[in-house]
């Protein structure tokens, strides 16, 4: 179907420079764990994306010289010619569906440690690395700055030759050695580089210069610049030096990237920030330029796409998360197919991939970073060779994602779910403070499989190995998939401990469940001493073992509940929710906590429970402390329901005697019925078992294309 005319704006083309994107969909620089290490699956990935109808799309940060590298991060690299011949797969990619190229070249001074080149880090002044290395930057003088300035354009111009559009100057984040010219936090020099702001924009300045003297006759120069760092008065604010930054250097680039800084800020998940709300702090650029403006704020909607337009806030919709999400989101609003947008739920579990060194993940698209190496495309899945009619028992996002995926390869597909809703765990968090956002898992997925007429769904259809086979052979289905999900654990079995914790009953003891139970219709899966009783109540403790974001939430509904009387959280890390630092919230959880007067207790783990009390201990010291406490919330281990999968699988066969007689032919479990992990896991695997379901494969063989250093 055609797009709807008030979206028309956003298909009209912009020059920037000497070139001109097709639309105004822009996919901005982000990392995403392959750079310079898999340069097939880079390039894959970002023609992907430009398949799906993004005008421009970025590389992520490209490293320009050894003085400045990101190991064990994987980020580009543009050091050399073999260095260009891989980055030109990803130019020729984004060129072969009419896109423009950008790339963000940068040297990140003393933010890079340069563990791999160690060659000592420069900085803009002498001041400690970022990171936990222990080491120092050395203050540059002027020849390093004349070498960085030779090395940029050098970059600039191999990006130039490989048929890059857009060269970037990258000053944001704090990250970059350009914006730390600019911050009065880093810069203390006393020559023409420091002390006034004119004299802290010089570097950048130059820079900008140099790139449109060696490549502004072919490509357009961008400038990354962020704007405001919300660190008050301490760090650059928009309405005050981020203004006059762009005041001094308004029409020198042929394009303004702004944004935040620092990155946990830009990219802010959607527990603390909402679609647009970056607004409120670049607004102003379009009114001190004249040159196109491109931002982010987590876009979605074609509407808020549409407003910051013709509000005259950008002239480009600037998008990374969304266009992980889904990288034909530009594709579908043009052919008026706005339901079949996977819109990003602002997890941030695509940033964690960067953070870990590993190649990035998305909830929502589980193809994300498999382009190359399993040949996975958002938007295509090969038919079934022999279409088979499938049971699926379980609704959550395996069983959601291998329904829809099984579907659409064409399989009969039933999908039956015990409780009265689809969705299973993302259905109960999407319910906790924060993370209303992540029901768009479910809601995306049962609308698709609304359209595909070979499924069909059942809820209140709890089944159990005795009524399996029957309903199977009434259904004529040959395959049995249980995706039933799991459990927290109440024991206290987790990362720290192995075995249960000690405790005499005088606390109450829950898991996350009981507490999301309170608001969730769909189950009380482990009961209580009082269901017409709210689960926690009174003086809280929440134990967290599990260390990720759900502790965190349980401590903020819980401070809000009128039958609690304080919240503590106990962690055995140094931090609360501690890898949470990996998609950035972990600084944003602990100021809210704090603004809420929940108690933390870092690097203290749980010995036992008594007479109304916690015995922790020190993890390091080892002593002891106790605290008084009510109730009890235990956030450590899930355990697999997976008692159905092992009743159905009752001997050595593929199947048992029972299911063969039913004329099933085989049964899988998938998702966290038998492995617990993240919602992008869950779904990740959902989405592998239709792909991989029916075809032969060679269990003695990698499950993937590997990409190979050069020799």
């Amino acid at each position: 179907m055609p797009r709807e005319p008030r979206y028309d704006i956003l298909f009209e083309p912009v020059p920037i420079g000497p070139v001109t994107t097709r639309n105004r969909f822009y996919q901005v620089p982000h990392c995403n764990g392959m750079g310079h290490v898999y340069p097939r699956g880079e390039a894959r990935q970002r023609g992907l994306k430009a398949e799906g109808g993004w005008g421009v799309v970025s590389t992520q940060e490209v490293e320009i010289h050894p003085s400045s590298e990101w190991s064990p991060y994987i980020e580009g690299r543009l050091w050399d010619d073999g260095d260009a011949r891989r980055l030109a797969l990803m130019a020729d990619a984004v060129h072969a569906h009419g896109s423009l190229a950008a790339i963000e070249i940068t040297h990140n001074g003393h933010a890079s440690g340069n563990l791999y080149s160690r060659l000592p880090a420069m900085g803009v002044s002498a001041m400690m690395i970022d990171g936990y290395e222990p080491a120092q930057a050395y203050a540059m003088d002027k020849r390093d700055i004349a070498n960085v300035r030779r090395w940029h354009r050098k970059a600039a111009l191999r990006a130039r030759d490989i048929g890059f559009d857009i060269v970037y100057v990258y000053a944001g984040h704090d990250l970059a050695l350009p914006f730390h010219f600019i911050s009065r936090r880093r810069n203390r020099r006393t020559d023409q580089y420091g002390g006034s702001l004119e004299n802290r924009v010089r570097f950048v300045r130059e820079l900008l210069q140099d790139t449109q003297e060696a490549v502004g006759d072919k490509c357009a120069v961008a400038l990354r610049f962020a704007v405001d760092e919300l660190a008050g008065e301490d760090g650059i604010r928009a309405a005050h030096e981020g203004r006059e930054v762009v005041e001094m250097l308004a029409e020198l680039p042929d394009l303004w990237d702004v944004n935040l800084s620092d990155w946990s800020n830009d990219s802010m998940s959607a527990r603390f920030a909402g679609e647009g709300f970056q607004e409120p702090y670049t607004a102003f650029v379009k009114r001190v330029t004249g040159k196109p403006v491109v931002g982010v704020g987590r876009f979605t909607s074609p509407d808020a796409m549409v407003s910051q337009i013709t509000r005259g806030v950008l002239d480009l919709i600037g998008a990374a998360r969304p266009s992980i999400a889904d990288p034909f989101l530009p594709a579908k609003i043009e052919s008026g197919r706005l339901e079949d947008i996977r819109e990003c739920i602002g997890c941030n579990i695509c940033v964690s991939g960067d953070m870990t060194g590993r190649p990035i993940r998305c909830t929502q698209n589980p193809t994300m970073g498999e382009e190359h190496r399993r040949d996975w495309h958002p938007e295509k899945i090969a038919p079934a060779a022999q279409p088979s009619a499938i049971l699926i028992v379980g609704g959550g996002p395996a069983g959601l994602e291998a329904a829809m995926s099984l579907g659409r390869r064409g399989h009969r597909v039933t999908l039956a779910e015990a409780g009265p809703e689809l969705g299973g765990r993302v259905l109960c968090e999407s319910r906790l403070p924060g993370l209303a956002t992540w029901k768009r898992v479910v809601d995306y997925r049962i609308a698709q499989l609304h359209k595909l007429p070979a499924v069909q769904t059942f809820t209140h259809s709890r089944l159990d190995a005795g009524q399996i086979p029957q309903f199977a052979r009434e259904l004529g289905a040959a395959h049995i998939v249980v995706a039933t999900g799991a459990e927290w654990e109440r024991s206290g079995i987790g990362r720290t401990h192995r075995a249960p914790v000690g405790a005499d009953g005088s606390v109450r003891v829950i898991s996350p469940d009981q507490v999301m139970a309170d608001s969730n219709p769909n189950r009380n899966p482990n009961g209580g001493d009082n269901e017409t009783a709210p689960a926690a109540r009174g003086r809280v403790v929440i134990y967290d073992d599990d260390h990720y974001y759900m502790a965190s939430v349980i401590a903020e509904k819980l401070a809000a509940a009128p039958e609690v009387d304080s919240v503590a959280v106990v962690t055995p890390a140094a931090d609360v929710a501690a890898w949470t630092h990996n998609t950035l919230e972990q600084a944003h959880i602990e100021r809210r906590l704090h603004g809420l007067g929940v108690t933390l207790i870092e690097k203290h783990r749980l010995a036992r429970v008594s007479e109304g009390r916690l015995e922790l201990r020190h993890t390091g010291s080892r002593c002891a402390r106790a605290i008084a406490a009510d109730t009890l919330v235990m956030v450590t281990a899930r355990r697999p329901l997976d008692a159905l999968y092992w009743q159905l699988d009752a001997g050595p066969g593929p199947v048992s005697e029972a299911l063969a007689a039913a004329g099933v032919q085989s049964l899988a479990r998938i998702g966290d019925c038998l492995a617990p992990a993240t919602i992008a896991a869950a779904v990740y695997e959902g989405h592998r078992f239709a792909r991989e379901f029916g075809e032969a494969a060679n269990p003695d063989a990698g499950p993937f294309k590997r990409e190979y250093v050069e020799v």
